[in-house]
Protein backbone atom coordinates (compact mmCIF):
# COMPACT_ATOMS: atom_id res chain seq x y z
CA UNK A 1 0.00 0.00 0.00
CA UNK A 2 1.53 3.28 -1.13
CA UNK A 3 1.00 6.56 0.66
CA UNK A 4 0.04 9.58 -1.40
CA UNK A 5 0.65 13.31 -1.30
CA UNK A 6 -2.21 15.69 -1.95
CA UNK A 7 -1.87 19.37 -2.73
CA UNK A 8 -5.31 20.72 -1.88
CA UNK A 9 -4.95 24.03 -3.65
CA UNK A 10 -7.13 27.11 -3.69
CA UNK A 11 -7.52 27.05 -7.48
CA UNK A 12 -6.11 23.63 -8.47
CA UNK A 13 -5.34 20.42 -6.63
CA UNK A 14 -3.37 17.30 -7.46
CA UNK A 15 -2.27 13.95 -6.08
CA UNK A 16 1.17 12.36 -6.31
CA UNK A 17 2.98 9.23 -5.20
CA UNK A 18 6.59 8.10 -4.98
CA UNK A 19 7.21 5.13 -7.28
CA UNK A 20 10.66 3.61 -7.72
CA UNK A 21 12.17 6.52 -5.80
CA UNK A 22 10.62 9.18 -8.03
CA UNK A 23 7.66 11.45 -7.30
CA UNK A 24 4.96 11.17 -9.93
CA UNK A 25 1.79 13.19 -10.31
CA UNK A 26 -1.17 10.95 -10.98
CA UNK A 27 -3.16 11.81 -14.09
CA UNK A 28 -6.86 11.68 -14.87
CA UNK A 29 -8.31 9.91 -17.92
CA UNK A 30 -7.43 12.95 -20.06
CA UNK A 31 -3.76 12.92 -18.94
CA UNK A 32 -4.17 15.98 -16.71
CA UNK A 33 -2.48 16.17 -13.31
CA UNK A 34 -4.28 19.31 -12.18
CA UNK A 35 -7.84 19.20 -10.93
CA UNK A 36 -9.63 22.55 -10.65
CA UNK A 37 -10.67 23.04 -7.02
CA UNK A 38 -14.28 23.56 -8.04
CA UNK A 39 -17.47 21.80 -6.98
CA UNK A 40 -20.91 22.40 -8.49
CA UNK A 41 -24.25 21.61 -6.93
CA UNK A 42 -27.22 21.60 -9.25
CA UNK A 43 -30.87 21.23 -8.20
CA UNK A 44 -31.67 18.32 -5.90
CA UNK A 45 -31.32 14.93 -7.51
CA UNK A 46 -28.64 16.05 -9.95
CA UNK A 47 -25.13 14.63 -9.64
CA UNK A 48 -22.43 16.79 -8.08
CA UNK A 49 -19.79 18.01 -10.56
CA UNK A 50 -16.16 18.28 -9.49
CA UNK A 51 -13.19 19.80 -11.29
CA UNK A 52 -13.40 20.58 -15.01
CA UNK A 53 -17.12 19.71 -15.34
CA UNK A 54 -17.89 22.06 -12.44
CA UNK A 55 -15.96 24.90 -14.09
CA UNK A 56 -17.58 24.23 -17.46
CA UNK A 57 -21.04 24.54 -15.89
CA UNK A 58 -20.19 27.59 -13.75
CA UNK A 59 -22.04 30.10 -15.92
CA UNK A 60 -25.15 28.00 -16.31
CA UNK A 61 -28.25 28.89 -14.31
CA UNK A 62 -29.89 26.60 -11.79
CA UNK A 63 -26.88 25.61 -9.71
CA UNK A 64 -23.95 26.95 -7.76
CA UNK A 65 -20.27 26.35 -8.54
CA UNK A 66 -17.95 26.83 -5.58
CA UNK A 67 -14.34 27.82 -6.20
CA UNK A 68 -11.63 29.14 -3.84
CA UNK A 69 -13.55 27.67 -0.91
CA UNK A 70 -10.33 26.61 0.78
CA UNK A 71 -10.05 30.24 1.89
CA UNK A 72 -13.18 29.77 4.02
CA UNK A 73 -12.12 26.64 5.87
CA UNK A 74 -11.74 27.01 9.62
CA UNK A 75 -13.13 30.54 9.60
CA UNK A 76 -16.43 31.94 10.81
CA UNK A 77 -19.20 33.60 8.83
CA UNK A 78 -18.17 37.15 9.76
CA UNK A 79 -14.62 36.51 8.54
CA UNK A 80 -15.75 35.27 5.11
CA UNK A 81 -18.79 37.45 4.44
CA UNK A 82 -16.97 39.83 2.07
CA UNK A 83 -15.34 36.98 0.12
CA UNK A 84 -18.66 35.10 -0.04
CA UNK A 85 -20.37 38.19 -1.46
CA UNK A 86 -17.53 38.66 -3.96
CA UNK A 87 -18.01 35.10 -5.27
CA UNK A 88 -21.82 35.32 -5.10
CA UNK A 89 -22.16 32.66 -2.40
CA UNK A 90 -25.18 32.92 -0.14
CA UNK A 91 -24.23 32.54 3.52
CA UNK A 92 -26.72 30.84 5.81
CA UNK A 93 -27.41 33.07 8.79
CA UNK A 94 -27.83 31.83 12.32
CA UNK A 95 -24.55 30.02 13.01
CA UNK A 96 -21.83 32.56 13.72
CA UNK A 97 -19.16 29.89 14.34
CA UNK A 98 -19.50 27.78 11.19
CA UNK A 99 -19.63 28.95 7.60
CA UNK A 100 -22.55 27.46 5.72
CA UNK A 101 -23.47 28.24 2.15
CA UNK A 102 -26.91 27.86 0.62
CA UNK A 103 -27.13 26.50 -2.89
CA UNK A 104 -30.78 26.01 -3.81
CA UNK A 105 -32.32 23.90 -1.05
CA UNK A 106 -28.93 22.59 0.05
CA UNK A 107 -26.74 23.89 2.87
CA UNK A 108 -23.07 22.95 2.76
CA UNK A 109 -19.88 23.86 4.57
CA UNK A 110 -16.45 24.60 3.06
CA UNK A 111 -15.17 21.44 4.75
CA UNK A 112 -17.80 19.33 2.97
CA UNK A 113 -17.06 21.01 -0.37
CA UNK A 114 -13.34 20.31 -0.03
CA UNK A 115 -14.07 16.71 0.96
CA UNK A 116 -15.49 16.16 -2.56
CA UNK A 117 -12.21 17.32 -4.10
CA UNK A 118 -10.19 15.13 -1.75
CA UNK A 119 -12.45 12.14 -2.44
CA UNK A 120 -11.95 12.51 -6.20
CA UNK A 121 -8.17 12.79 -5.84
CA UNK A 122 -8.10 9.73 -3.60
CA UNK A 123 -10.19 7.81 -6.15
CA UNK A 124 -7.74 8.85 -8.87
CA UNK A 125 -4.88 7.48 -6.78
CA UNK A 126 -6.75 4.24 -6.18
CA UNK A 127 -7.39 3.86 -9.91
CA UNK A 128 -3.78 4.62 -10.88
CA UNK A 129 -2.22 2.44 -8.18
CA UNK A 130 -4.69 -0.46 -8.55
CA UNK A 131 -5.17 -0.47 -4.76
CA UNK A 132 -6.39 1.73 -1.98
CA UNK A 133 -3.66 4.17 -0.88
CA UNK A 134 -2.44 3.82 2.68
CA UNK A 135 -2.57 7.37 3.94
CA UNK A 136 -2.03 10.89 2.72
CA UNK A 137 0.24 13.81 3.42
CA UNK A 138 -1.73 16.95 2.60
CA UNK A 139 -0.13 20.33 2.00
CA UNK A 140 -1.60 23.45 3.57
CA UNK A 141 -0.56 27.11 3.36
CA UNK A 142 1.99 28.18 5.97
CA UNK A 143 -0.44 30.84 7.22
CA UNK A 144 -3.14 28.27 8.11
CA UNK A 145 -3.93 28.45 11.81
CA UNK A 146 -5.02 25.53 14.01
CA UNK A 147 -8.70 25.87 13.06
CA UNK A 148 -7.90 25.84 9.34
CA UNK A 149 -5.59 22.86 9.74
CA UNK A 150 -8.29 21.02 11.69
CA UNK A 151 -10.83 21.86 8.98
CA UNK A 152 -8.49 20.27 6.42
CA UNK A 153 -8.25 17.14 8.59
CA UNK A 154 -12.05 17.10 8.90
CA UNK A 155 -12.46 17.32 5.11
CA UNK A 156 -10.10 14.36 4.71
CA UNK A 157 -11.97 12.38 7.38
CA UNK A 158 -15.26 12.98 5.56
CA UNK A 159 -13.55 11.77 2.36
CA UNK A 160 -12.42 8.63 4.26
CA UNK A 161 -8.72 9.50 3.93
CA UNK A 162 -6.23 8.79 6.68
CA UNK A 163 -4.14 11.93 7.18
CA UNK A 164 -0.57 10.99 7.96
CA UNK A 165 0.54 14.58 8.22
CA UNK A 166 -0.32 18.13 7.22
CA UNK A 167 2.72 19.75 5.68
CA UNK A 168 3.20 23.48 5.14
CA UNK A 169 3.55 24.26 1.43
CA UNK A 170 6.96 25.96 1.79
CA UNK A 171 8.22 22.94 3.73
CA UNK A 172 6.92 20.62 1.01
CA UNK A 173 8.73 22.68 -1.62
CA UNK A 174 11.97 22.54 0.38
CA UNK A 175 11.65 18.75 0.80
CA UNK A 176 10.95 18.32 -2.91
CA UNK A 177 13.99 20.31 -3.95
CA UNK A 178 16.27 19.38 -1.03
Amino acid sequence: MANIGIDLGTTHSLVAVVLDGKARCLLDDDDRALLPSAVRFDPEGSPISIGYPALDAAGQPGGTTYTSVKRCMGRNAAEVSEEAALFGYELVSGDARTVRFRGGQREITPVEINSYILRLLHARAEECLFCRPGGAVITVPAYFDDAQRQATRDAARIANIEVLRLLNEPTAAAVAYG
